[in-house]
Order: C-alpha cells, then sequence, then structure tokens
C-alpha cells in the first residue's frame, strides 16, 4: 500500500494492548509512523523525548492518567502537538476536564477507525496552518471538515462516520463517477469487507442525504459507480 503520510510521526498512549495495537496497524497502513506506550509515565517520557506531530491519548491509565499528561505535556512548551484523547467516560464533565487539560479533541469509545482518521487529518492540518480547504461545498450542501458535520440547505445531516467518509469523497470528487472500489478503499483502505457493508453505508447514506429533501443528489450511475448532482 501506498504511503500517504509518510512525514507524519505519532505517539499512542492506550493501556488495552487490543486497541493500541488495532489503532497503530490503521495508521501505519496509512504510512503515519507510530510510536507506542501503554502507561503514562512512558508516554510523558517519549512526548518530552522526540517531536511527535500529534498524540493519541487514553484518558484512564496506570502510573499518571491523560488529564495529567496532557498537562504536563503542555507545560514542557510543547503547545504546538495536538492532542486527541479517547475515553470510555462520555459525561459533559469528563468532556470538559479533558479540553480544559490541553487536549484539542476528544474521542469517546467504542469509535469508528475512519472517525478517528479524520479528526487526526483535520487536527494534523490545523496545526500546520493548512486550513484552506475546511469544508467542502456542492449546490446547497456543506461538510465541515474540522468539525465533522454536514448540512444540506441549512439543516443538520445526521451521519455515521463510515457516512461521513463517503460523502466527502464524493464532494471532492464533485461531478465525477466513483466506483464501489474507491469508495471502499477510502473507508476500509485494503481490509475490505464483505459487498453488504458498502451497500448498507451507502442506503443509510442515501437516506440521510436525500430523503428529507425534494430532490436527489446521491445518484447510482448503472455499471460504474455513485456520483452526486448538485
Amino acid at each position: 500500500m501506498t504511503s500517504v503520510n509518510p512525514s507524519y510521526r505519532l505517539l499512542l498512549v492506550e493501556d488495552h494492548r487490543d486497541i493500541l495495537e488495532l489503532v497503530g496497524a490503521h495508521f501505519e497502513a496509512r504510512g503515519y509512523e507510530v510510536d507506542y506506550a501503554s502507561d503514562g509515565l512512558t508516554g510523558l517520557h517519549l512526548a518530552a523525548s522526540n517531536p511527535y506531530h500529534l498524540i493519541v491519548l487514553d484518558v484512564t491509565l496506570p502510573g499518571i492518567n491523560g488529564i495529567e499528561l496532557c498537562q504536563q505535556v503542555r507545560q514542557q512548551a510543547k503547545q504546538s502537538i495536538p492532542i486527541i484523547m479517547l475515553t470510555a467516560r462520555d459525561t459533559i464533565e469528563d468532556r470538559v476536564a479533558g479540553l480544559d487539560s490541553g487536549a484539542d479533541d476528544y474521542v469517546v469509545k467504542p469509535f469508528d477507525l475512519a472517525e478517528l482518521e479524520a479528526r487526526v487529518r483535520a487536527a494534523l492540518r490545523r496545526a500546520s496552518g493548512d486550513v484552506a480547504q475546511e469544508a467542502l461545498v456542492v449546490g446547497h450542501l456543506r461538510l465541515d471538515l474540522a468539525t465533522m458535520t454536514a448540512t444540506r440547505e441549512g439543516k443538520r445531516l445526521a451521519l455515521t462516520p463510515a457516512g461521513f467518509t463517503l460523502l466527502a469523497e464524493l464532494m471532492r470528487s464533485y461531478p465525477a463517477v466513483l466506483s464501489r472500489d474507491d469508495l471502499e478503499r477510502a473507508v476500509w483502505g485494503d481490509d475490505r469487507p464483505d459487498s453488504d457493508a458498502l451497500r448498507s453505508h451507502m442506503y443509510k447514506l442515501r437516506k440521510s442525504l436525500d430523503r428529507p429533501f425534494a430532490r436527489d443528489m446521491l445518484v447510482t450511475v448503472q455499471g460504474l459507480g455513485f456520483r452526486l448532482e448538485a
């Protein structure tokens, strides 16, 4: 698989081994360089000793927790490093505590890898100053890449993480047709699921994007794939 982000180095701090390996493998397959830590003290040592572009950080860690780790990274004058917190804690108080400690974003477990990757890309763009394309617009359809929200005619669309990724690919390629292979690669990379998975996600996307409105934007091109029609 071709590396798409060969210059980005990430630090992943997570004490659940299966999540650590799953997330790490996902980003390495996409060309990121990933360093790992399974406890807070090791994570802090690595963050203090190496130049990272972004840190993905669990909140509940042995040694020192993610809140403390985040605070210490910020205190050590590494303000430019984007930090995304991963946690099973989903109360408003927990989110506020995480953001107040210096985190740039907050992802609640269980999460979709496509959503996490999109949030990582958005954080890296903001950190590098590359914010020229924070939103995609096709007709009355607008997709905000930073906040991962979509609106059509000013109305908020309820999208799944996979649906967001699919819609973003279709909007970037507008008005061209994208094949099933193109869309599957956008969501799952080279690790493709069975054929029913894309069909299910496209059905949900069509339901959110078109059903509440008078005219369909998502068009099936028989034998070729899908495209958007403004």
